[in-house]
């Protein structure tokens, strides 16, 4: 058997990794700036976390959810009280896709109606709901094409007065700061008149954080930038450090009801000692002060790069914007200069999404490379 070959692959293999770097089998050390899609938050294997995750094998490392699981209220405690959001409700799932997906079931049994909105460039999954909410055709087969959706530009707060004021729609869904799309994001009057209408017309409103959470953007998740309160918030990349696991904090105003969402492998024993030992150590080392003091500095360090048109984003969710396509130079930075970066659907944009751990020493790394393959 062979593997379905729907990836392009860059031909590296990483066989060891150590908080900011990874080691292919050729012993060659690279920089990463992308962290597997903002997956890696606290670094590649860190201590404390492969310590967490050793341990807790050696106890249990399965069984279902129907049996009483501590590890699970932990996590909801320890997250509750470290992104503020002690006020919501949390379940666990496997991935971001499936925490949109069961986001948006969710609006839909509460409010009895079907159509969502969405944005343009939005990207929220490959599963089915999900993968209808995604600005993407390309990924969209026909059975997803059956859901009712809508997509509007960001930033155009009447129509979406507009498609709201017709009953039919059940939720609004939004990235507190778009990743795949180009990181482009809504403003504060934006965020806050999404959240009236919807508030006025029982229309819930889901915050995909999947990637902008978790302290990417220098604050625990992006929406609080912009002090607003949404229904739902999902989150998964950097939960856990790489073991799979999403959630979804559903506001504690809305009442559970037994069935209605479900899951085999979410919230497993490992799953959440991962995600707890993420929490502990973006506590204990205090990263967010981190994401914001090295954020600073690379805006700062950037300038010196003529080519650079412009940076978007927050924290250490950032796009560096050329007047080129980046295809090339991510190749250059991977193969000369031994450095991941991402890309998006600006073709445009260099993705930056490090470990919250990334040192200012590390930025300049980047930044005599991206000098050096501009140059050459």
């Amino acid at each position: 058997m062979k593997l379905f070959d729907v990836y392009p692959l860059y031909n590296v293999t990483p066989v060891k990794a150590e908080g900011c770097y990874v080691w292919d089998e050729n012993n060659t050390k690279y920089l990463d700036l992308y962290g597997g899609h903002g997956v890696i938050s606290v670094g590649h294997t860190h201590p404390k976390y492969v310590d967490a995750l050793t341990n807790q094998l050696q106890h249990i490392g399965f069984y279902s959810n129907s049996v009483q699981m501590p590890l699970q209220v932990e996590l909801a405690e320890k997250l509750g009280k470290l992104s503020g959001c002690e006020n919501y409700n949390l379940f666990l799932c496997n991935s971001g896709a499936e925490a949109n997906e069961n986001a948006l079931k969710l609006a839909s049994f509460i409010t009895g109606k079907s159509r969502m909105l969405a944005f343009t460039n939005s990207f929220h999954g490959r599963t089915s709901a999900a993968v209808a909410v995604t600005d993407n055709k390309s990924i969209n087969a026909p059975i997803n094409l059956q859901q009712k959706v809508t997509f509007l530009p960001l930033n155009e707060i009447e129509l979406v007065i507009h498609e709201i004021g017709k009953g039919d729609v059940a939720a609004v869904i939004i990235e507190g700061i778009q990743g795949v799309g180009g990181l482009d994001e809504g403003t504060t009057a934006f965020f806050k008149e999404v959240q009236e209408i919807c508030n006025k017309n029982c229309v819930l409103l889901i915050l995909d954080e999947i990637q902008s959470g978790y302290g990417r953007s220098g604050k625990f998740f992006a929406f609080q930038h912009h002090t607003i309160q949404p229904d739902m918030i999902t989150t998964a990349k950097g939960m856990a450090n790489g073991f799979p696991i999403g959630g979804v904090l559903v506001s504690d105003v809305f009442k559970a009801k037994y069935g209605s969402l479900g899951t085999t492998f979410g919230g497993n024993h490992l799953a959440c000692t991962a995600a707890i030992s993420v929490l502990d150590i973006i506590k204990d080392e205090k990263l967010l002060d981190n994401v914001n003091q090295v954020s600073n500095y690379f805006m700062e360090v950037i300038k010196q790069i003529p080519e650079v048109k412009k940076v978007k984003g927050r924290g250490l969710m950032l796009g560096v914007e050329f007047d080129f396509e980046v295809g090339e130079l991510r190749k250059k930075l991977i193969f000369d200069r031994h450095i991941f970066t991402g890309g998006s659907n600006n073709k445009n944009l260099l993705r930056i999404l490090p470990p919250l751990t990334i040192s200012k020493a590390q930025i300049d790394e980047f930044i005599k490379a991206l000098k050096e393959v501009l140059a050459s």
